[in-house]
């Protein structure tokens, strides 16, 4: 399989890099700038590429990759930092340029061939973001495109190997970025484009048959994308050796335990255990206010019930679990430093050890919109593979208060008030997700003739690629009307009704 090797050194469009080059049916992996050169060796690359990073190539503590990757006889990009790293371990000199260079400038490509093949012209826009440039070539190098303020925006090794952009042509501000990506890919690595989902299925289907044998799986599904794509996976592999739980824990949607049975049944043609025990989670649950208590609490007692039902079932051997590439690259950063804990992961840690069980991840090298388009290849319906996400903790993290089975009523009411209305505007399919939060605040309304004093639902609708940035979605004003109007009639509680327009950063999706 044709591959590519991206090496991190820190910048905020290093996974956009990577979804750029499986748009082009070409797989790659991250790893950290810092990673040996025996495990870079070990992914076989037939090309690497430097991402941009947020620091100065000139500081004593730049983060620095293996010099050992220019002797691998394989072409290399450096986008931005890359570049610049790139220059200057091959003898050329970075300078910095007295003030950061963002946003747009425009091109002139002196020399096409290759970075620049198939262009209609030889002058376009380009994303810039950097404080240093290149000032100074190294040896055997020549320009290959400059800007009014960059004289080497873009460069070559004559030999053809080596090549440097000082733009971002990953994201959607740099006109004709996919040109030159792709040109890198087929022109310069002469790769072939081979990586489909088909080809995805069938190699992940043959590796799990091959690993698990006749053990069994233990799996929990949820009902959301990434679960229910990951246990059809697994089910086309082992069959009955997957055994599919699915743990009410009092803090679902409306009707939800029920609608996940149905649509295993269904379209899967796979029995789910269903077990409930949404009386023992409440119970722990009692009192409790803070957001990060809540989550762990659920995470605890998921593990205690996931346990008394793994006792139950023989030659037990494996767990799956829905873990996502951005889990994966998230869990190090480019540093080798911890990565900030933002919330704590939906995967429940800890588990697979204190069952005495092995993982796996079948997922594990895939985007939340790739695993989407696996779920379609697959031939799972819509239904299922275009719910939008929905936290691990459940309404517990979406009710700002002691978690109550009144409160919970109230949540689970006005939420699929607002789900019924965005599905019949059309929205729901348009946005990443829509929900409403029950916030601890009352306020003074007036229904007929006589005062309320009752609860506060915001809104919450965003829209996304991957959750891991996020924009408030100007939903239109009648939708907006239609859902306060039947919140506000319909729930018992509720009295008035606001709109989030908050994105991530610096918010998150989720308000806790």
């Amino acid at each position: 399989m044709n591959k590519i090797l991206i090496l991190d050194f820190g910048s905020q469009y290093t996974q956009l890099i990577a979804r750029r080059i499986r748009e082009s049916n070409v797989y790659c992996e991250i790893y950290p700038c810092f990673s040996t050169l025996e495990k870079i060796k070990g992914f076989h690359p037939q090309g690497i590429i430097l991402s941009g990073g947020p620091s100065s190539v000139t500081d004593a503590e730049a983060p620095q990759a293996d010099p050992g990757i220019f002797d691998l006889k394989v072409p290399v990009l450096g986008i931005c930092y890359g570049l610049q790293w790139m220059a200057q371990t091959l003898g050329g000199k970075v300078h910095p340029t007295g003030e950061r260079e963002y946003g747009k400038a425009m091109i002139e490509v002196l020399h096409r061939e290759p970075l620049f093949q198939h262009l209609d012209k030889s002058s376009f826009q380009v994303w810039m973001s950097h404080g240093d440039q290149l000032e100074i070539l190294p040896p055997g190098f020549q320009t290959l495109a400059q800007t009014k303020t960059c004289p080497h925006a873009a460069v070559q090794s004559k030999d053809g190997r080596f090549f440097g952009v000082q733009f971002h042509p990953e994201v959607v501000h740099t006109e004709n970025g996919m040109i030159l990506l792709n040109n890198f890919l087929f022109k310069v690595c002469d790769l072939r484009g081979d990586w489909t989902m088909e080809s995805f299925i069938e190699a992940k289907v043959n590796e799990i048959r091959e690993k698990v044998g006749q053990d069994r799986v233990l799996c929990a599904v949820s009902g959301g994308v990434d679960s229910t794509v990951a246990a059809a996976l697994v089910h086309r592999a082992v069959g009955d050796h997957l055994h599919a739980v699915f743990v009410d824990n009092g803090v679902l949607r409306l009707n939800e335990a029920q609608r996940v049975q149905d649509m295993f049944n269904k379209h899967m043609s796979m029995k789910v255990t269903c077990i409930q025990a949404g009386d023992q989670f409440l119970k722990k649950l009692k009192g409790v206010i803070d957001p990060e208590k809540k989550r762990k609490i659920i995470g605890h007692e998921f593990i205690e019930v996931f346990q008394n039902e793994s006792c139950k079932i023989k030659n037990l051997k494996y767990l799956m679990q829905g873990t996502l590439y951005p889990d994966v690259i998230e869990s190090v950063s480019f540093k080798g430093g911890p990565s900030a804990t933002i919330k704590s992961h939906h995967n429940v840690g800890g588990l697979p050890e204190k069952m005495h069980l092995r993982l796996i991840e079948p997922l594990r090298e895939l985007f939340k919109d790739e695993v989407r388009v696996l779920g379609k290849t697959m031939g799972l319906p819509d239904e299922l593979i275009q719910r939008q996400p929905f936290p691990g903790p459940g309404l517990a993290v979406r009710i700002l208060d002691e978690v109550t089975p009144e409160r919970l009523e109230i949540l689970r009411t006005a939420d699929d008030i607002v789900i019924q209305e965005v599905k019949k505007a059309g929205w729901y399919t348009k946005v990443w997700q829509s929900f409403g939060v029950l916030l601890p605040v009352k306020t003074v309304g007036v229904m007929g003739d006589a005062r309320t004093y009752e609860n506060v639902l915001a809104l919450r609708v965003v829209e996304s690629r991957d959750g891991m940035t996020a924009d408030w979605v100007a939903l239109p004003y009648e939708l907006l009307g239609r859902i306060s109007n039947r919140v506000i009639n319909e729930v018992k509680g509720i009295n008035r009704v606001v709109y989030d327009i908050s994105s991530k950063p610096p918010a998150t999706i989720e308000w806790e």
